[in-house]
Parts: C-alpha cells; structure tokens; sequence
C-alpha cells in the first residue's frame, strides 16, 4: 500500500531520464465505493504545474517515471485533488461515530496498473510519516517495545466535509451519523457550505436535526434558513427555542421573517410575536466599542503586545475576537485560553469558531438570556455580514436586570 506523504514532491522523470519536474498533488475520480487515481499534477522546474493522464505512468521507486510522450490535459468537473480536497481535512468517522483530521492518504495498485483510493490515515503515525520521520519513529518505539500501527479508516467508513463542486457523497452507513453529539455536528456543518449542511441534515430524524440547527452559530443558522422550503424553515422555528427564534427571524427579510410565522402553531406564534415586539427596546444603545480584533494567523506574542497598547483604557476586556481578511467574525478566545499558549501559536489553532453573537434590534431579554443560557459575561453585537459592531458585557444590563427583578 501506497501513502500520499510517500509520493508527494518525488521527482517526475520520463523513461529516458529526463526531469518534468515533481508531484505536487493527485486527482481524483470521485466514486462512493473507492475513487479512482485518473491524473498527476506535476509542478514543473519552471513553476507552471500541468496534469499529466495516470495512464501515462510507468512505475513508481525512487523516482515516479512516465513515459517520455506524455500528454497534457485539464481537469474534469466531477473531479477533485488529494491534497487540496481530503488531506487535513476533517470527516465524519462513520465507523466511529465522530469528527477527525485526515493526516494521510492510503492508495492501492489493482489491476492494470490502476491506483485507487482506499481509505485515510487518521493516527499520530500519519503525521510523522508525512514529516519524514516514520522509519526513526518506528525504530524508537520498537526499541522501548511500543506497538505503533496506522489508524486506518476505509473509504466506506468516512463521509468527507466537501467534495467536489459542493457535492457530498452519501454512502451506506449513513445513520451512523445519528449518534455524533450535535455539538460536534453543528461545529462540522459551519465548516462546509449551506448545501452540503443542508444534505447531511436530510439524512438525520427531525429531533437530532433541530438539535444540531440549534447549535449552529446564529449567522449561520440565518443563512440556512433562507436556503430553507418555508415549510422546512417553519419546522425548524417550531423546535427552537424562542429567543434563539426571535434571534434568527431577526436576520431574515421582513416579508420571510412574516411568512415562517403564519405557518407557526398558535402557541409559538404568540410567544414570538410577543418577543419580537420586544425588540423595539434594542440592545444597541448598550453596545461599547471596547474591543480586539486580530486576524487568524495573529500569535499569541502578538496579541499580548496588541492587548498592552490598545486595551490600557478598557473598564473590561476578557474576549479577543478573530476577523478574517473582510472583517468578519470567524472565532473568539478569552485571557484564559491565550496564556496557556505558546508564544508563537497562530490563535486559529485554539480559537472557538461556534460563536455566541446577537444583533442591534435584539431585544434585551434575548441577550440577558442568551449570556445566562451560555454562561458568558459578553456577547458581540453583529450586522447581516457578521461584521462585528460592538459588544455588550452583563454588567451593562445590570440596570435592565434590577428593573426586571424590581
């Protein structure tokens, strides 16, 4: 059996010894059963990269040889790359019922000299085989008696994040799907886009799938709803609590937002009606501009220094937010999690992506509720681009709260 780590970057050479250039990734006929090698892309010595027909392979040893009037040709649409597409990525373990990282890429040799794509390496040993220290690691772990193997998960068992063009590919251990936390799946689905999210939440029963809407992030849920059959977005409403309701039905137009409600059970529809009129008392005249933002691959050295030049004037700083290159909010990381960091760490690597936020016209019973139901003391108020605008602390609702309780 082949891995990726083993192929990638080897020298592409011609049967009469003469370099290409060397493998920078491997294309992809997607199939449900086991996808099928069809191309090399080869990075050429002069920096242009062509794909050259697997059928122009050789063999493969030291060296990947092909023959010397091999052809160049375009990539199909039903196609996708290992490195781009499936290497680092996360997948749903059906087998195992969970969320992991692919470290690496296994390859069979069948018939005919064709190569497939049998499975994925999802353990430590994947990674050290891809830094190039399997063989010493091996030999360390053999010398103090440590059995080490691969943590092989076949393609049958997996069901990747995206595939090409946005398809997802469903395969027969679908309902293996049904036992991973809905936590875990809402933080999954926010990775991948609205139609992907959209398939997986088809092939869940209704009650797990309005578990895993709920813990959606509220941008997200929003925009799901909008690429949602009304009476698909009326039924995820119905289950949802009504504050986070309100929250979401606060980000649609006023003409769907009107639409979903006259399709609610009398019931709910009171107490959201009632909660949406609560909405004229908006939470933004709270909202301070006291806070950070940093980009993903700020490090940790670097947001101290930020903290200690911008923040000195802050009455209350706990959160940094993360805003990706057109300012939206992607994550968030408080004090705490920042200094058991090392120095250098990019905050993507321990930010939190499944954010709490609410918007301007939110009414304040919705936010005090949601910090209390999310045990937070400050939530980031954002626009329908999830820009962030301000943020307000639960000590700004105080006065709201003594009111309330007097």
């Amino acid at each position: 059996m082949l891995y990726f780590s083993n192929l990638h970057r080897k020298h592409v050479v011609t049967g009469d010894g003469i370099e290409v250039g060397r493998l920078d990734d491997l294309v992809l006929l997607i199939s449900s059963t086991q996808p099928k090698i069809t191309k090399l892309l080869v990075d050429l010595n002069y920096g242009k990269k062509i794909f050259i027909p697997i059928n122009h392979l050789i063999k493969i040893n030291n060296e990947i040889i092909i023959e010397k009037n091999f052809v160049n040709v375009d990539i199909l649409a039903n196609e996708i790359f290992v490195l781009r597409n499936i290497l680092d990525k996360q997948i749903i373990d059906l087998s195992g019922e969970k969320i992991v990282r692919v470290n690496d890429v296994a390859i069979q040799v069948k018939d005919n000299n064709n190569f497939y794509l049998t499975g994925v390496d999802i353990g430590f040993l994947g990674i050290l085989r891809r830094l190039g220290l399997e063989n010493f690691a091996l030999k360390i772990f053999y010398f103090f008696g440590i059995k080490i193997k691969p943590h092989f998960l076949p393609w049958s068992d997996i069901q990747p994040l995206e595939l090409t063009r946005g398809q997802v590919i469903i395969n027969k251990k679908e309902e293996k799907l049904a036992k991973i936390r809905p936590e875990d799946l809402a933080d999954y689905l926010e990775k991948t886009n609205i139609e992907n999210a959209k398939k997986i939440l088809d092939m869940l029963d209704e009650k797990k799938a309005i578990e895993v809407v709920s813990d959606l992030n509220l941008s997200y849920q929003s925009n799901l709803l909008r690429r949602l059959k009304l009476e698909e977005a009326v039924k995820f409403i119905k289950y949802i609590e009504p504050d986070e309701a309100v929250d979401i039905l606060l980000t649609l137009r006023e003409k769907r937002r009107q639409q979903i409600i006259n399709l609610l059970p009398p019931e709910k529809k009171k107490e959201i009606v009632h909660l949406l009129n609560l909405s004229s008392s908006p939470i933004g005249e709270l909202a301070t501009t006291e806070f950070l933002t940093v980009k993903p691959e700020t490090t940790v050295n670097d947001v101290i220094k930020l903290i200690k030049k911008e923040a000195v004037d802050f009455a209350f700083l706990t959160t940094i937010y993360v805003v990706d290159e057109s300012n939206k909010l992607v994550g968030v990381f408080n004090l705490h999690e920042l200094l058991l960091q090392e120095p250098l760490t990019p905050v993507y690597k321990f930010m939190i992506q499944n954010l709490i936020v609410t918007h301007l016209n939110t009414a304040k019973e919705i936010v005090l509720k949601k910090m209390l139901k999310y045990n937070i003391q400050i939530i980031p108020i954002v626009d329908d681009n999830n820009h962030i605008l301000g943020v307000v602390t639960i000590d700004d609702l105080s006065e709201f709260i003594l009111k309330k309780i007097l």
